[in-house]
């Protein structure tokens, strides 16, 4: 019970930190590019991923966590095809709507438990696909203004859908497969991810903003952001890979739907953005769905713990039984005359 309440506990944490840093970035995010004119997201995210390997290589130096060898061939096509992701979900919100972004983020949900299903073999109740059907539903309300269509941009949002769901499938798979923590496998993964972005990203934001991100003046105010959404960035990145170990990829999207809300509640009381009655019902029924999620994940977790323990205890039973019987056939062949 004690090692199960532990994991409670570190599980919390992990959704926790997760919600309050992914908040905290696009808050710090918005203000960089919205107010201050930093439109280079791509570039941004690789300087993310280094000063997130610069950060867990000192914490590996000052013993916070020991590092484990994982093959090099799987680690590199494993940050290799992150890297990716991030750069098509950034090209994605370029060449499409906003609306058709937020619909590309919902489309995450389905095909995860779409893969899960068919290569893992994985099984979801009805309870759990109705839930997630209500989130989804309420983050469509919340979210979505305007759908245009274009082929490029269609192209491009499958491609990240696809790219997202399997690096998000992998990362949980890894950890339990080849049994490496979170900051492990972040550990070796983040040069890759740093590397392909660091190469692409200026490239990427170019086409996107018809602007260089060298040729742009940075002020003092600018770099103290960069700075900024760079420290909040390591925690982001340790996140993610905490809450998708400890849980599932499905769960990690569920949080990132309720980060969704919490940044439209945010951004409405703190940068003052339009809020209308279609956000705040929206995000209520969003709610309604996190919940609902929550109950059945937990009570299906208890249902399967309640079976482990009846099924050692079964087992127990099988193993004495049969020294029990011998004993009595011993005294049956030798009676005492």
């Amino acid at each position: 019970m004690g090692e199960i309440s532990g994991f409670q506990v570190g599980v919390m944490g992990a959704l926790f930190l997760s919600v309050a840093s992914s908040v905290s970035i696009v808050i710090c995010n918005k203000a960089l590019m919205s107010n201050l004119g930093f439109p280079f997201a791509t570039t941004l995210t690789s300087w993310h991923l280094m000063v997130t390997y610069c950060s867990l290589h000192v914490a590996l130096r000052l013993n916070f966590f020991d590092n484990k060898l994982v093959d090099i061939k799987t680690v590199m096509l494993f940050g290799i095809l992150n890297g990716i992701s991030i750069g098509l979900l950034n090209l994605s919100l370029g060449f499409n709507s906003i609306g058709f972004y937020q619909m590309t983020k919902l489309a995450i949900i389905p095909f995860t438990v779409l893969l899960e299903t068919l290569f893992l073999k994985k099984q979801f109740s009805r309870k759990t696909k109705f839930s997630l059907s209500i989130l989804l539903l309420g983050v469509g309300v919340a979210s979505i203004t305007d759908l245009q269509l274009n082929t490029v941009g269609s192209i491009l949002s499958l491609l990240a859908i696809i790219t997202t769901c399997v690096g998000q499938i992998l990362t949980n798979t890894i950890q339990k497969k080849l049994n490496v923590s979170s900051t492990q496998l972040l550990y070796q993964s983040a040069p890759f991810q740093a590397a392909i972005l660091f190469v692409s990203g200026p490239f990427l934001d170019q086409c996107l903003t018809n602007q260089n991100v060298f040729a742009y003046k940075y002020s003092p105010i600018v770099l103290g952001f960069i700075v900024l959404s760079c420290l909040i960035a390591v925690f982001v990145n340790l996140s993610t890979f905490l809450v998708i170990g400890k849980t599932s990829p499905v769960t990690y999207q569920v949080l990132g739907h309720l980060k969704t809300c919490l940044v439209l509640g945010f951004g409405y009381t703190l940068l003052h953005d339009p809020f209308t009655t279609r956000n705040i019902v929206g995000i209520l029924i969003a709610i309604v769905g996190m919940l609902l999620y929550s109950y059945f994940c937990t009570v299906e977790t208890k249902r399967k713990q309640d079976g482990d323990v009846s099924s050692l205890s079964q087992v127990r039973e099988k193993d004495t039984t049969p020294l029990l019987v011998s004993h009595v056939n011993e005294e049956s062949k030798n009676p005492l005359v």
